[in-house]
């Protein structure tokens, strides 16, 4: 892919007919992080297709948004975010937003497509009345690093 214009790519919400092209995402996103860590899990036999059915059965949480972006009607990429309660019996803290998982297929990276979903996923945040959110990356991912801290990630926790 030679590049496209911001405007071509296309953010829905995903849908029972993209579970199979979730399946291949999200195991093309586990080997990549496979590849750049032993020490990260791989895959359990069958783990995708429960991860699919996991993510399809929240398809109408409120608390839950999958998107998929396309380009030329094409899969790009995936983000799956939610809200969590930090137990506020306890915490004195505003519910948060964690940002589980963001996948770009490799022609369609540094095109844009990240940017859109997590721009649409921040939308959501607020209207959600979520003041701020969590993700994870890989120690050993520079370039998912980099895009995180483009966005304004900063980090607070070390594990």
């Amino acid at each position: 892919m030679d590049g496209f214009n911001v405007a071509e790519i296309v953010i829905r919400p995903i849908t029972i007919d993209d579970a199979d092209i979730l399946t291949d995402m999200w195991l093309s996103l586990v080997a990549s992080h496979q590849a750049l860590d032993d020490n990260l899990p791989a895959a359990a036999r069958g783990g995708e297709h429960r991860y699919v059915r996991r993510i399809m059965d929240r398809l109408s949480d409120p608390y839950t948004c999958a998107l998929i972006a396309e380009v030329e009607g094409q899969a790009a990429g995936y983000v799956l975010a939610m809200i969590v309660d930090l137990m506020p019996d306890i915490f004195a803290e505003p519910p948060a937003g964690f940002l589980a998982d963001i996948y770009v297929e490799p022609p369609f990276r540094r095109q844009g497509v990240g940017r859109s979903l997590v721009g649409i996923v921040q939308d959501w945040f607020r209207q959600c009345g979520v003041q701020y959110f969590d993700w994870q990356v890989a120690a050993h991912n520079p370039a998912g690093l980099a895009f995180w801290r483009s966005i304004g990630g900063q980090d607070v926790m070390v594990r």
